[in-house]
């Protein structure tokens, strides 16, 4: 399945240019991952300082570079501000499957740009990485973002119960897919 190369994809829409995250990007990826909001159904506490920012950004370079998964900063055009991140992650060559997992800094909510930035993932997953299925699990009081992967196409299979452990209790998690043939290559259609 991998077809990932050593180059990191730059993915642009109409609005957005997802690219690398560097080492320089840390003050922004710590402003929306150290608010409570963003992180609600993140699955982490929120970041304290900027030098948590340096090693998640140390994190997605060796996700990129062992070829598990990749870390695409959210930026808009015109300016170079990461405002949020997507991510194939749990990649699974053998099985032509990837989880995909996406944040926003709250500020640019309700604008359409998750959307518009994971749509250019999913596609670019589908057509150069030559993933089958991309799955998104997604906690239940999550609305907006099950609103927005329902958008996209993905299909609710069902309740994973107590999936993950966090801040001293069990999770209830909903499971999302999108298969490759669900998708329409035909931009109009979405």
């Amino acid at each position: 399945m991998n077809n990932q190369s050593d180059t990191f994809p730059i993915l642009e829409t109409n609005r957005v240019i997802l690219r690398r995250i560097e080492k320089d990007d840390a003050p922004d990826i710590f402003k929306y991952l150290s608010d409570d909001e963003v992180m609600k159904h993140y699955g982490t506490k929120p970041f304290q300082t900027v030098d948590e920012a340096i090693k998640a950004i140390s994190r997605y370079e060796s996700l990129f570079h062992e070829k598990r998964g990749i870390r695409w900063g959210i930026t808009l055009k015109g300016d170079h501000q990461v405002i949020g991140s997507c991510v194939f992650y749990n990649m699974v060559s053998e099985h032509f499957r990837a989880d995909i997992g996406f944040v926003l800094s709250k500020d640019f909510w309700g604008q359409g740009i998750a959307q518009e930035a994971v749509k250019a993932v999913i596609q670019y997953g589908f057509e150069h990485l030559n993933i089958n299925r991309i799955e998104a699990v997604i906690e239940p009081p999550n609305i907006a973002s099950q609103k927005l992967v329902e958008r996209l196409g993905f299909l609710k299979e069902g309740l994973l119960r107590s999936y993950e452990y966090f801040d001293g209790k069990f999770d209830d998690l909903y499971m999302y897919s999108l298969l490759k043939s669900d998708f329409p290559s035909d931009e109009s259609k979405i």
